[in-house]
């Protein structure tokens, strides 16, 4: 498929996730911005739902570490992304379990429409993914339930522009959405370790 294709060949990608429907009380990835490296890299900053709040949780992965910065604390430090819910960010890029993987995953494929979005022409897919695939991606969801998808790919470029995910991501009597937008394929990215203070977060 040309949009795999596409995204598994790019050196990087700056990516955008927003959600709806997700239920207070839960541990989770909610929102957040930031830029995708390879071979095994990220940046940014993701919104988690943690108890009745969310925060704002400054996150860098590098070579499998990932380490993050709360506004609880003025440094960062290697983290377990777990507690918050979350897999590792750089594993976004992974060929065989991140976001491209969503694609030859999907099932009962059914061509939308055409639109135009920022200058570019744009295809919407419709599709089922496996559970198992979208956890692998997205730690919320349930393995052993299949979630919605709608692609939206440049029919020009063939890049996958972005993803609607609609599933019981975090409890099976409620379905939330997930939107992922994909866009700055290629962008030169230096992402490194950064400092770390003494404590760990995780």
């Amino acid at each position: 498929m040309q949009a795999k294709a596409a995204l598994d060949e790019a050196s990087s990608v700056h990516v955008r996730v927003t959600s709806k429907g997700v239920p207070q009380g839960v541990t989770g990835l909610v929102g957040g911005e930031g830029t995708a490296a390879r071979p095994d890299g990220f940046e940014g900053e993701l919104e988690v739902s943690v108890g009745a709040g969310t925060v704002t949780v400054a996150v860098i992965s590098v070579d499998g570490t990932v380490y993050a910065k709360t506004p609880f604390g003025p440094d960062y430090a290697p983290t377990d992304p777990a507690q918050f819910g979350l897999s590792d960010p750089a594993d976004l890029l992974d060929p065989d379990t991140g976001v491209s993987n969503l694609l030859p995953a999907s099932t009962g494929a059914e061509l939308g429409a055409e639109s135009r979005v920022d200058g570019e022409v744009v295809r919407e897919v419709s599709a089922q993914i496996p559970g198992d695939v979208v956890a692998a991606v997205l730690a919320s969801a349930d393995p052993s339930t299949p979630v919605g998808a709608v692609f939206r790919i440049v029919t020009e470029t063939g890049e996958l522009r972005g993803a609607e995910l609609t599933g019981p991501f975090f409890s099976a009597e409620r379905e939330s959405t997930y939107t992922i937008v994909l866009d700055g394929y290629g962008d030169p990215v230096d992402i490194t370790a950064p400092p770390t203070g003494a404590a760990s977060t995780g």
